[in-house]
């Protein structure tokens, strides 16, 4: 793995239009980071306890895009309680730790406290979807 924040692997889940899709101002949920100017709307179901056709749409910094991604690709078809899963992962990667893929591509930001907004936004997204706020 590189050590520089935007790596090939961390672009190529930036780039990833697997879950990315136009979304209209009245589906799913949007959060911000008003710091940065970073936004992520989210739109998906959940149904018997799982995700279900989980979609985003980022407008902010690639690192906020791959978060995203890397997040969709996660959760979707699986349980809810895979959130925490996924976002202990990012965690460890964020505390210079070696989380599994996708998260291993974080590891770089690790040096880079003031984008750690950056990559837990969508997080925070997939949370208020999950409590319907």
């Amino acid at each position: 793995m590189s050590d520089a924040l935007y790596h090939e692997a961390l672009m190529a889940l930036a780039k990833d239009p697997a879950h990315a899709a136009p979304l209209g101002p009245a589906d799913g949920v949007t959060v911000d980071n008003p710091l940065c100017g970073d936004r992520v709307t989210l739109a998906g179901r959940i149904a018997d306890g799982k995700f279900v056709d989980i979609r985003h749409k980022v407008r902010g910094c690639a690192l906020c895009q791959a978060a995203a991604a890397a997040l969709a690709r996660a959760l979707e078809g699986r349980p809810v309680a895979a959130l925490a899963a996924a976002e202990s992962d990012l965690e460890t990667a964020l505390a210079g730790g070696a989380p599994p893929a996708p998260w291993a591509a974080f590891g770089p930001v690790a040096r880079h406290k003031s984008r750690f907004d950056c990559v837990r936004l969508p997080f925070s997204a997939v949370k208020r979807l999950v409590s319907g706020t």
